[in-house]
């Protein structure tokens, strides 16, 4: 029996998924569909950000496991995501993760189903006890055009390039925010050394 395709968001959107690490670059994403739970508080302190990650990802493998089983279609779990906020930007801007507003989530393809996801929380729940289950929401983002870059190293070190982005190549550019900041985590923290870890910083942006 002939092996079925894998789909990997990150080799299907390339551009979306390697950004320079030196320049910002323009993108257009398209609408995505996502799981999702919302909090607030530093992801180091927060035991909400622990829960909320663990319920995306028994989620994120329940829904994949079914799609492979049930419709023949797998795929690569996509890397973590989050949209991030604050009330007073100039907290975000400088990196007072306490004042944060957060959205975590994982990307799901187009052929996965509201039923299917909600199968995959009443199978997560039956095996364990998650709490940020009961936060789980299926959500489709559609940012359009957004500036990227990659950031190498620790979370904690990204203000210099948001700042940058913000009080300099956006009204350069012409450009506004569209959006919520929006990172996406190659690396895994738990696995690699901070200084090695890869993250997407992204913006959504709209021509002034």
């Amino acid at each position: 029996m002939p092996e079925m395709d894998k789909f990997d968001v990150k080799k299907a959107y390339k551009e979306l998924f390697a950004p320079s690490a030196k320049d910002f670059s323009l993108v257009e994403v398209p609408p995505v569909q996502y799981l999702a739970i919302d909090g607030h508080g530093k992801p180091g302190t927060s035991s909400a950000y622990t829960e909320a990650l663990e319920a995306l990802y028994s989620t994120a493998y329940g829904v994949k496991f079914a799609s492979k089983n049930v419709l023949g279609r797998d795929f690569v779990v996509a890397p973590l995501e989050g949209l991030w906020w604050a009330a007073d930007m100039g907290a975000f801007t400088a990196g007072d993760k306490d004042q944060w507003d957060w959205t975590m989530m994982i990307s799901q393809p187009d052929w996965i189903t509201p039923d299917m996801v909600a199968a995959a929380v009443e199978q997560a729940s039956a095996k364990k006890t998650l709490p940020g289950l009961a936060q789980l929401r299926v959500m489709d983002l559609n940012e359009g055009l957004c500036v990227q870059i990659l950031h190498i190293g620790p979370y904690d070190d990204e203000a210099p390039t948001l700042a940058r982005l913000h009080d300099h190549f956006m009204p350069e550019n012409g450009l506004v925010f569209n959006g919520k900041h929006h990172e996406i985590y190659l690396g895994d923290p738990r696995r690699a050394a901070p200084d090695k870890l890869k993250t997407i910083l992204r913006q959504p942006v709209v021509r002034h």
